[in-house]
């Protein structure tokens, strides 16, 4: 049996020998290097160095997860007012009543006329007053607004003295209203029941 002869390599390339200039060339390199102006300089940028030398770091104290009781402020609310009183319409009865002449009308508040803001002032006036003297029935005048013409609407203190009467600030002194009588305004006033002050 004959042995096979390993393929041979071919011989590595000899170095290549640098090609020395002549002084033509010399020359001709200058001149051109004279006439290139660089495009714009970058900055270098300083290469950060990292060191990673073991250096000892200070023990941390433990993070405590639960707040310390005397660190939250104690909230203290106050206790919130008792909810003023749902109105209760007038029975059928009295309104009766108060429309014959039966029942006396304690006393009447005229707001026909007045801007809302002067009307709502002396409506809280009239009704605390009549709350602290122990009156049962008092007679609100809001007015009827136009109700003749082209222009006929109704009157602003008609629609908002009903709205201010449900409001929290007068519940509390007023049990209910309705409207009253023809012979005491009719759709311009109101009946309204007063809550005694305690």
């Amino acid at each position: 049996m004959k042995r096979s002869r390993p393929p041979q390599l071919p011989d590595p390339p000899a170095p290549r020998r640098r090609r020395v200039l002549s002084e033509e060339e010399h020359a001709l390199w200058d001149s051109v290097a004279k006439q290139i102006k660089p495009l714009r300089k970058k900055p270098r940028v300083a290469k950060v160095q990292t060191v990673t030398e073991d250096v000892p770091v200070a023990a941390k104290p433990p993070v405590s997860r639960k707040p310390l009781a005397s660190a939250i402020p104690v909230q203290t609310s106050k206790p919130s007012p008792p909810p003023a009183p749902p109105l209760a319409p007038i029975g059928r009865r009295e309104r009766s009543q108060l429309s014959r002449g039966r029942k006396e009308i304690d006393a009447r508040i005229d707001l026909h006329g007045m801007t809302q803001t002067r009307a709502h002032g002396a409506l809280s006036a009239f009704l605390h007053r009549a709350s602290h003297d122990g009156m049962t029935f008092v007679l609100v005048i809001t007015g009827k607004g136009r109700t003749v013409g082209p222009e006929a609407e109704r009157g602003i203190l008609r629609r908002q003295v009903p709205l201010w009467l449900g409001l929290p600030e007068f519940r509390s002194l007023v049990v209910g209203f309705e409207e009253a009588h023809i012979g005491h305004g009719g759709a311009g006033a109101l009946y309204v029941r007063i809550r005694r002050a305690r």
